[in-house]
């Protein structure tokens, strides 16, 4: 049986939070434990901090790659500046990149059709730059998926989907590569 963390536990909270919050947390509670406990108690108190500590140190290791806020804003900027023919070759690069065999397809709502492992992922990128991210481009999307018999479906979009294109996208396995995930897919690309 796998345990999963509960989403909005303090734990969990914390391992998406920056790592240094953690580590201020393990710090503030050692400080209040050395102030404020009596001295049979002191070492325990502060031994209470450990797993902030801990925690920490997972959240320092698992962003250690994590792009700036600096460099996805500039590299949003750049997409958002990039014509159709820019933008193509530089997405199918971010994904050759990740391990994926690429193939473009010239029709219909999938732009892309990326292979690895075996699986099959069909990607919708040709409104990247439309203002909203509507559930139309989603409908077509999962229609094609399930009619071409792929595992998965995406959509890349600069803009952030509507709420109704987000629940469509939640409740049919769509994925959204919109925003900060679309500037730290592509900036390795941008920058080689």
């Amino acid at each position: 049986m796998k345990f999963k963390m509960a989403e909005k536990s303090l734990f969990a909270i914390l391992l998406r939070s920056p790592w240094w919050l953690s580590f201020l947390i393990a710090a503030v509670m050692m400080l209040l434990a050395r102030v404020f406990l009596p001295e049979a108690f002191r070492a325990i108190g502060m031994l209470s901090a450990v797993p902030f500590g801990v925690l920490g140190i997972i959240a320092a290791w698992r962003q250690r790659d994590k792009p700036s806020p600096e460099s996805l804003s500039l590299t949003l900027t750049n997409l958002a500046n990039m014509s159709w023919k820019q933008f193509l070759p530089l997405i199918e690069k971010a994904f050759i990149q990740q391990g994926f065999r690429v193939q473009p397809l010239n029709a219909g709502p999938a732009d892309l059709q990326l292979e690895k492992l075996g699986k099959i992922t069909l990607v919708s990128c040709k409104r990247w730059k439309a203002a909203t991210l509507g559930v139309e481009v989603l409908r077509d999307l999962k229609a094609l998926q399930v009619s071409q018999d792929a595992d998965y479906s995406a959509c890349i979009s600069l803009s952030l989907p509507t709420g109704v294109a987000l629940k469509f996208a939640k409740e049919n396995a769509v994925q959204l590569i919109c925003q900060d995930e679309l500037a730290s897919l592509c900036l390795k690309s941008m920058t080689d």
